[in-house]
């Protein structure tokens, strides 16, 4: 399987390269080709999340250091940080529901000590703990799914930026001139006759 190539601030980064200046404009016209030229938009939700605007800026400015910053990205890019905000949410409502057990665990120990629980006390209490347990599982299990499609937004993006690498040819098509392939197919047709 051939390497795809480098793009065309890659090959001029290295300062070394057997192309020609006419062959680096080429490619980089091509390069220019395989993008929409708007540039990368943040839908309105995001704007108004501060914890999703925060990633949406930073993805962008990254974006834009490697000139990839291009409105094809722009719906990936926004539910990508859409679902970074959510994930960020359900580690609160986590540290929330954490809190709440380890007080009601604090009171539970309390009451102990001082003989103030009775045999209903205790059963209440355990089915408390075990509904916060199924609350930060479920929470947990939420964030796992919500990963995995960061995960699957992570993959394509980078796949679609390498597979619009791969589709810039290496070298541009080489343009004939007609006229001179007919006196070509001349003289080696003339020197064969003789």
């Amino acid at each position: 399987m051939a390497r795809p190539s480098k793009p065309v601030d890659v090959i001029r980064s290295e300062r070394k390269s057997h192309r020609t200046k006419q062959e680096l404009a080429d490619r980089e016209a091509r390069e220019k080709s395989v993008l929409s030229g708007e540039p990368l938009s943040e839908r309105q939700e995001v704007k108004k999340n501060k914890v999703a605007h925060k990633e949406f800026l930073r993805i962008s400015k990254l974006l834009a250091s490697i000139n990839k910053s291009d409105a094809l990205y722009s719906s990936g890019i926004n539910t990508y940080c859409m679902l970074y905000a959510e994930i960020r949410e359900l580690y609160d409502d986590m540290a929330a529901i954490s809190e709440i057990a380890e007080e009601a665990k604090s009171a539970f120990r309390e009451a102990g000590r001082s003989g103030n629980i009775s045999a209903d006390d205790a059963v209440s209490f355990s089915v408390q703990i075990r509904k916060l347990i199924s609350q930060k599982t479920a929470l947990m299990s939420a964030i796992d799914r919500k990963r995995s499609m960061m995960l699957s937004i992570d993959k394509e993006n980078i796949m679609t930026i390498s597979a619009a690498l791969r589709s810039i040819p290496k070298t541009s098509e080489k343009q004939t001139n007609p006229i001179a392939d007919i006196l070509s197919e001349l003289n080696g047709e003339g020197e064969n006759n003789d």
